[in-house]
């Protein structure tokens, strides 16, 4: 997997097109999503990097439809019964792959 995200595989016949279609940051995460358009496949990359630019962690998803969630910083105590998490972003590729697809919530 490594040779196939860094270019370094020569096989053009496993070869994947890695073609983004949205960069979103929010904060220390930053969510790329895109498809390959031959395959029929959509995917969705979650970053986290650090103050310093540098990716420390990466979830990759692969036709899933993703939203993206922000639990808030309260200090006072709240009920599970009256959470409410707005999301903050979602995917939008994942219904092109003319199949339906798994649902995950990625909250930050």
């Amino acid at each position: 997997m490594m040779r196939l995200l860094t270019g370094t595989d020569n096989d053009v016949a496993d070869s994947f097109e890695f073609t983004p279609h949205s960069v979103d940051a929010f904060g220390s995460t930053v969510i790329v999503e895109g498809c390959d358009q031959h395959r029929d496949i959509s995917w969705i990359h979650a970053w986290t990097v650090n103050s310093h630019g540098i990716i420390t962690q990466v979830r990759e998803y692969f036709n899933t439809s993703l939203t993206v969630t922000r639990f808030g910083n309260s200090t006072k105590p709240v009920s599970v019964t009256s959470l409410h998490c707005p999301y903050l972003w979602e995917s939008s590729l994942s219904n092109r792959v003319g199949k339906s697809v798994p649902g995950l919530v990625l909250a930050i």
